[in-house]
């Protein structure tokens, strides 16, 4: 069994992938806040 060190994996893909999550998200909450501006303010 090879030994494994603390630190050593590369974690670039799991970067990219959170950073794309977390934009998404972003995307999605102004969504969000838009649709319900919109609504509040045309009395839907």
């Amino acid at each position: 069994m090879s030994d494994h060190e603390h630190g050593s994996m590369d974690i670039t893909g799991h970067e990219r992938d959170f950073a794309g999550f977390v934009k998404f998200t972003a995307w999605v909450c102004a969504v969000i806040i838009f649709a319900l501006i919109f609504l509040a303010v045309f009395n839907s």
